[in-house]
């Protein structure tokens, strides 16, 4: 049967998340929620440019010392896997730092929570098939924790309609890019298909990240937290997360998103003796709660 050269697929287990699945998603969400801190240093020194080229390099690195018996993959599929490299990586990559020049932080993150909505609305299209109501009910109450969580950063936070709106397409971008990775993770495994969307990600990045060598200095602490988003939040959490969708599926398995403010805003605690505000927990208590419906099996 003809292949079409984009497209999803749903995951390989309908039944609920078992202790592997909610072991991915933990793993996501740790790695990716501690990208926020990491980022943070390294934009002390390096330009967000430079920040998104060397986290790539370093992604790149990590994947390519993992071993795994070589891969073909068929010639039909590269134009998805080049069209994952984009959508996932080098565009969001791109897109996020630019925007926050804009836009506080705060409003980012709530913004980003919205990526299992696109997700789910991106695999009904693509699928011709609506959603299972325990999905529909835990993404929406998810996304809502989300809102509680960031709210009481974000407001009095500006934020300019153009710095929204490329946040907005940062995070449509991650939909896409999660949808693709389902059939491409089930036919290959991760590591053959990450290999190669992070190399087409890092040609794209390259001339940017060139370009921002000239406003950035040398830190050896900006140096090792850029390497270490690289290593865990653009290597092995996008491994994680792609098994993960390929599991699940990607409405199921984005819900891993919800949870990355929360371990950001705990690790803000932990780390920076922040406080953690009363809507933050009730916020965290309805991601809790999304999560756990998404993950249970439709009747």
């Amino acid at each position: 049967m003809h292949r079409r050269i984009l497209g999803t697929a749903q995951g390989t287990r309908a039944e609920a998340f078992g202790p592997a699945d909610w072991g991915l998603l933990a793993s996501v969400a740790v790695m990716w929620g501690s990208s926020f801190l990491l980022i943070a240093e390294g934009v002390e020194a390096f330009s967000p440019s430079v920040v998104a080229l060397v986290r790539l390099a370093c992604g790149a690195t990590t994947l390519a010392a993992l071993r795994q018996a070589p891969v073909q993959i068929d010639r039909e599929d590269w134009p998805q896997v080049a069209a994952l490299g984009l959508t996932w990586m080098a565009l969001p990559m791109l897109l996020f730092p630019i925007a926050q020049q804009w836009v506080a932080s705060s409003i980012a993150g709530m913004v980003n929570g919205g990526a299992p909505i696109f997700a789910g609305t991106i695999a009904a299209l693509m699928l011709r098939r609506r959603p299972g109501r325990r999905q529909v009910a835990g993404l929406a109450v998810g996304f809502a924790g989300v809102v509680l969580i960031t709210l009481p950063s974000a407001l009095g936070a500006g934020g300019s309609p153009l710095g929204i709106g490329l946040l907005t397409i940062a995070t449509m971008l991650y939909g896409v890019g999660l949808n693709l990775a389902v059939p491409l993770q089930q036919r290959y495994g991760s590591l053959p298909v990450l290999r190669r969307a992070q190399l087409v990600a890092i040609l794209v990045v390259l001339p940017f990240g060139i370009a921002g060598l000239p406003s950035s200095t040398w830190s050896w602490r900006a140096a090792l937290a850029v390497a270490a988003l690289g290593a865990f939040g653009t290597g092995l959490a996008f491994v994680a997360m792609a098994v993960l969708v390929g599991r699940v599926g990607a409405t199921r398995g984005s819900v891993a998103i919800y949870f990355v403010p929360a371990v950001a805003m705990l690790l803000g605690v932990v780390v920076r003796g922040e406080a953690i505000p009363p809507l933050a927990v009730a916020g965290i208590v309805l991601v809790v709660a999304g999560a756990w419906s998404s993950s249970r099996r439709e009747p």
